[in-house]
């Protein structure tokens, strides 16, 4: 079959590219897949970027279908809810369910982005270039110029999906060529990233827990690894007075860190080196339209709508643009002029609400998570979904162990808001009905 058809490129070999090179060749096309950096599987890792991920059931049902989610469970350590850090007393654990018996997975970018490089790879028809940097496209004619360190190359294909990332040159030259429309909305928060290693040979943390440091306008999250370390992400602003420029000698590092974070610094030795030489990363939305053009040049993945870190789906959501791509090519006898329009009208509006949702996330990690008052709604909640099994499920619930769409799953969770309110009004109503009656018949016998 791939003999038949024209060759497909993809612009970008990282976790939704390498995935969607896999798809593509399943279905028998022939694919290149571009990267303009070099091999990730023979380089060493950027120090600082190494950013954990949370692979879920949305990432698990795209891995199940091209054999490769038992591969990678394997080196995945399952989280089956938050560890809150006060800053005074012991820390406590909030479940991710009713029951308690799921988790999200913490698991290395970079070994999920080899295991899926050598996936695609593995499979007749795919052929990979690194170092092959795109500076050119002609979105009318598929033809693409690469910068690469023997010079300027050109290549041609009959479709280029672009999954290169938030910073997507393919987005870049859709954008130059004035067919669409960007805005990338930055968060005044940055990331920089610590280390825990092991104590003793084994976990300083409980390993089944994704560990949070709410701090009000800034927290600090754990996911640990299969090395027995842990991945600490700082979130704090990027300006002001408790920005991370404010802290700029290691006696500064060291007594902010005792003040706000005073379990930490006796399990990181390496803490102020990683302060001060870890880079600050950047965090925001994109959004764009259209997502493609002329059904022959698409993207997808961050290209097309990356979102803030804060629910854990930026690479689940990734993964599922590519299940429903393949779904599409399906349902249109792989007729990309149909396909790729049909992709982006059933893919937009979920990218949106997840976006949305992330957002949201970020302000209950960071303020509402050590509040009694939030720990009593989510206990209340869990009663809810023992109580109505099917029919009450929590919105982390939808989101993280279900493929419920992400705007339905905003829209199931408002029709659960009003009819529980609802219930509530009721019962509250009788309940001041039957105090009042009883009220009266007491007046009434005094009389």
């Amino acid at each position: 079959m791939s003999e038949q058809r024209a060759e497909v490129a993809v612009v970008g070999a990282g976790l939704a590219g390498c995935l969607l090179a896999a798809f593509l060749a399943r279905r028998g096309y022939p694919v290149a897949l571009y990267e303009r950096r070099p091999d990730p599987r023979t380089g060493a890792v950027e120090r600082g970027r190494s950013i954990n991920l949370a692979l879920s059931e949305r990432g698990l049902d795209a891995l199940r279908r091209i054999g490769l989610d038992e591969q990678v469970l394997a080196d995945a350590l399952p989280m089956r809810g938050r560890m809150i850090h006060p800053v005074a007393g012991e820390p406590q654990f909030q479940s991710y369910s009713a029951a308690g018996d799921r988790a999200i997975n913490s698991i290395s970018r970079g070994a999920l982005n080899n295991a899926l490089l050598n996936a695609a790879a593995a499979l007749p028809g795919v052929r990979i270039a690194f170092d092959h940097r795109l500076v050119g496209l002609d979105p009318a004619t598929g033809e693409m110029t690469f910068e690469t360190p023997q010079g300027k190359v050109n290549e041609t294909a009959s479709v280029v999906l672009g999954a290169d990332g938030a910073g997507s040159a393919v987005r870049g030259q859709l954008l130059g060529h004035g067919l669409l429309r960007e805005s990338v909305d930055f968060l005044d928060y940055g990331y920089k990233e610590l280390t825990i290693p092991p104590l003793g040979g084994d976990f300083a943390l409980d390993p089944e827990a994704l560990h949070i440091w709410p701090r009000g306008t800034s927290m600090m999250i754990a996911l640990p690894n299969p090395d027995r370390s842990f991945t600490c992400t700082l979130f704090w602003p990027t300006h002001g007075t408790a920005a991370f420029a404010s802290l700029g000698s290691p006696a500064a590092i060291e007594r902010h860190f005792a003040q706000h974070y005073p379990d930490l610094p006796p399990l990181a030795p390496n803490l102020v080196d990683d302060y001060q030489h870890n880079p600050v990363g950047v965090l925001g939305t994109v959004r764009c339209d259209p997502w493609q053009v002329n059904g022959t040049v698409a993207l997808l993945g961050d290209a097309a709508h990356a979102i803030v870190p804060f629910y854990g789906q930026g690479a689940n959501c990734a993964f599922e643009d590519v299940v429903e791509l393949d779904r599409c090519l399906d349902e249109c006898a792989d007729d990309w002029s149909a396909a790729l329009p049909l992709y982006q009208r059933r893919r937009q509006d979920n990218a949106e609400a997840i976006a949305q949702m992330a957002l949201a996330n970020f302000v209950e990690m960071r303020d509402k998570v050590a509040s009694p008052l939030f720990q009593l709604g989510r206990r209340v909640e869990h009663a809810l979904e023992r109580a109505l099994p099917g029919r009450y499920v929590s919105r982390y619930e939808m989101v993280s162990f279900s493929t419920t769409p992400y705007a339905e799953v905003r829209r199931r969770v408002r029709r659960q808001h009003r009819t529980v309110g609802a219930v509530a009004a009721g019962a509250v109503l009788l309940l001041a009905g039957a105090v009042g009656s009883v009220l009266g018949g007491r007046r009434g016998r005094r009389r």
